[in-house]
């Protein structure tokens, strides 16, 4: 255990932590609703710091980074434990923790990072489940990992405080956030959150310098009408920035969505379209390997600037970040 950061205390030993936008109050004896942080006698805890459920070496292009040191490995690592309730979880069975246990093999941050230097990795990943609920775990890592020439990636729902992101950004390089719908009632039906505190956190990642990337999974009848996604794309082309890489990517069925059926392809286009004609400059097809979505294109050209199937890129003609047949600065994180 560690203690906690971004919490204060109350009266009685109860105490607040105001890591996310729950900002929950917990009592003592009590946690907070993601599961991993308790406050014990007046001390709010971390319960999984150093505590690692998952790692794993992974492309950055799955965490979905297009625009990021493409073609590179990141060292990619995960507690148990959420601050969402999303139905449609990929990765439920980790980050849906069941009763009071907490689970996960013993990992350092001076260990990740010796590891990532070992395999070669330009970056750690803090993804599969949400970054936010082991915040302090990523801080130690991620400073340590600075010191190291390395660079930190959060993989993230976006529902972290400003407070959060002002201390996330000692450390912080890029992120992808989850756009999981522009309605609120989504939020709160589907994810147990709301949608506003996300978009605050989208708009402020950019202002802070740090590279940002959007995805939004499309589910068939819930997210993917055509409105929503004129509302999604003008709010990243008019508040966050055309040159925003934004992923649509494909949803198959999940956890409490297991009866779903998967996202047609066509859906999947179509939304590509509405990103391109609301001004965005690269919107990229996610989970349909081989689709020419996959690929960077220079948006005055239209050169294919980086060749890419599935996770793996097969050729990235940047040079010094721009277009070689036209000049164009293509807008990311290439060295």
């Amino acid at each position: 255990m560690k203690e906690a950061m971004l919490y204060t205390k109350k009266k009685e030993g109860v105490v607040n932590c105001f890591l996310c936008n729950h900002r929950c109050v917990i009592p003592p004896g009590g946690r907070g609703v993601c599961g991993v942080r308790e406050n014990r006698e007046g001390i709010l805890y971390s319960l999984v710091y150093g505590k690692a459920i998952a790692a794993h070496v992974d492309p950055i292009e799955k965490k979905p980074l297009n625009h990021f040191l493409p073609g590179s490995l990141s060292y990619s690592i995960a507690t148990i434990g959420c601050n969402f309730r999303c139905q449609f979880c990929q990765n439920w069975n980790i980050s849906q923790k069941e009763g009071g246990e907490i689970r996960g093999r013993e990992l350092k941050p001076d260990e990740i990072v010796r590891s990532a230097l070992k395999n070669n990795c330009k970056t750690i990943s803090y993804t599969y489940t949400e970054p936010t609920i082991f915040f302090e775990y990523a801080y130690d890592t991620g400073t340590l990992a600075r010191e190291k020439g390395l660079r930190n990636v959060f993989v993230s729902n976006g529902f972290m405080t400003p407070e959060c992101l002002d201390k996330a950004g000692d450390f912080l390089d890029a992120a992808n956030i989850d756009l999981k719908s522009f309605r609120d009632s989504f939020y709160k039906k589907v994810c147990s959150a709301r949608v506003d505190p996300v978009l605050e956190s989208i708009k402020k990642i950019k202002r802070k310098g740090i590279w940002l990337e959007l995805t939004t999974l499309l589910i068939p009848e819930r997210n993917d009408s055509v409105e929503e996604l004129r509302d999604i794309a003008n709010f990243i082309a008019g508040e966050v920035g055309e040159d925003t890489p934004w992923h649509i990517s494909r949803f198959h069925p999940a956890y409490k969505f297991n009866d779903y059926y998967p996202t047609p392809v066509e859906t999947i286009h179509r939304a590509r379209e509405i990103g391109l004609e609301a001004g965005l400059k690269y919107v990229y097809v996610g989970n349909v390997s081989g689709d020419l979505g996959e690929d960077t294109l220079c948006s005055r050209c239209g050169m294919v600037l980086v060749d890419r199937s599935g996770f793996t890129v097969s050729r990235n003609r940047i040079n010094e970040g721009k277009c070689p047949n036209c000049g164009l600065k293509i807008e990311g994180v290439w060295e």
